[in-house]
Formats: C-alpha cells, structure tokens, sequence
C-alpha cells in the first residue's frame, strides 16, 4: 500500500468531486433513474448499458426510445408483449446493435424471468472465486438458450475469452453498488460490492496506467484483473467506488 498511498489520497480526493448525483445528468445511468420499481429499474440498466458505447448523448437519447417503445413499462411489456408490439421496435438501432439484436434481448430476458429466477438471483448463484466474470458468463449462456442470430452473440461480452466486460461490469455497479449518493441503486443487495470489478473502458484505462495501477497496454481481462487487485488493496469492502474519479479523471481533465 505505501508504493501507492499517494495514489490513493488523490482518488479519494477526486472521489469527493465527481460522486454526487450531478454525475447522473450526463450519464447513461439517468435512463434506469426513471423507474422506481426494481425490475423496470434493471431491465433499462441492462439495455442501456449494452447499448453504452459511443457519444454519451447518443447513448442516452437512445436509452430513452428504447423505454419508449417498451412504453416506459419495460418489465411488464417483457413478460407480456405480443407480436404487434414488438413490430416497432424492428426499426431500432444504435450503431452495430439493431433492431434483431433488440428483439433477441427481449426474448432472452423473457427467458431469465420465467426460467431462472430472474437477474439478481441468476448474477448472485454463479459468484466465483470473489468476482463476477463467471456469473457474466453463465448470463450470457442463460441468453443464448434462446433463439438468435449469431450477431447478436457480440453485444453479450465473455470474460472468460478475455473481454474486460466493460459494459456488463457498469451495469453490475449500478445495481449492486449502495446507493448513498444517490447514483447507484444498490438493489441486488445478496451480491457485495466487493465482487464488483471496475468497468474498464478508455477513460479509467488511461488514468489507472497514468497512475501506475495497470502496465498492460490492452483494454482486456488482464488488464481488469490488475486494476481490481490495486483497487481492492484501497478499500476491499467498494474498490469500485474509484471507477468515480478514474473515469472522471478521464473525462473532464484529459488525463
């Protein structure tokens, strides 16, 4: 910890400027945030972030047809649309994730609801050796027990190919995370934040290899697997909560 005590005084300073709920304005997270019940809440989490790529405007603007078409009601209409209703949604698309790739969603939700006890619990039986790639993994396989084109397979990533997971880790964040500022929601409380790995994206990546806390140059799960083990070394109970000032770090002072 001493190599690095530095290192953790100047996060938990910018922890303190970039945690609030001001973070929510412009960021994805805002499209869940609409919701109060818990479903809804993790269903616009889960496709916002897969869709969380790109322009954070865009991101969101999208986020926000994609409520729209579900009519702001997503859980209800997983569980009990029908064919007619699911018609528009043909249209969507956000870069490479169209239109099919949305209705393979839908179906594989669908499935995990009725089939598998649902998100959280589906997330919370398959926590492996104090993280949450495994549980990804049997997510991803829980999806394609649906009918699907192979593109879609893309726009669910697998850890344990090496993918950092980035956008699945994000979403896990908002639902695990305590929701004392008011930015994550904390409802999967039978999962701990400390399984939680950081979401690794180009912001966090650069500012932790500034700081010392990665040496691999690539984005994957080695790289992830470095930045977590540093992360947990300053607070093993929420090392997450840093992925605040990293990313903040990364975005708005150009590190």
């Amino acid at each position: 910890m001493t190599a690095f005590q530095g290192v953790k005084e100047l996060l938990d300073h910018k922890l303190e400027r970039y945690y609030n709920d001001d973070f929510i304005v412009d960021d994805p997270i805002q499209i869940p945030h609409q919701f109060s019940d818990k479903q809804d809440i993790e269903i616009a989490a889960l496709l916002t972030a897969t869709i969380a790529w790109g322009q954070r405007k865009t991101i969101i603007n999208n986020g926000k047809k994609l409520m729209s078409l579900m009519d702001d009601a997503p859980f209800d209409f997983i569980l009990h649309h029908t064919q007619n209703d699911l018609k528009p949604l043909k249209s969507f698309v956000h870069r490479t994730f169209n239109g099919e790739d949305l209705l393979f969603f839908i179906r594989g939700l669908k499935h995990i609801y009725q089939n598998h006890n649902g998100l959280e619990s589906l997330f919370q039986k398959n926590v492996k050796d104090g993280f949450l790639h495994h549980s990804i993994h049997v997510f991803r396989q829980c999806m394609f027990e649906v009918a699907h084109k192979k593109r879609s397979e893309k726009h669910i990533s697998e850890p344990l190919n090496k993918s950092a997971a980035k956008r699945l880790h994000m979403f896990l964040r908002w639902m695990v995370r305590p929701c004392e500022r008011g930015v994550d929601f904390g409802l999967w409380t039978s999962i701990s934040p400390a399984h939680l790995s950081c979401p690794l994206d180009v912001h966090t990546g650069n500012v932790a290899r500034e700081l010392g806390l990665i040496k691999r140059r690539a984005n994957d799960i080695r790289a992830l697997m470095e930045l977590d083990s540093n992360l947990r070394l300053f607070d093993p109970g929420d090392p997450v909560k840093y992925d605040f000032a990293l990313f903040g770090m990364g975005a708005n002072e150009k590190i």
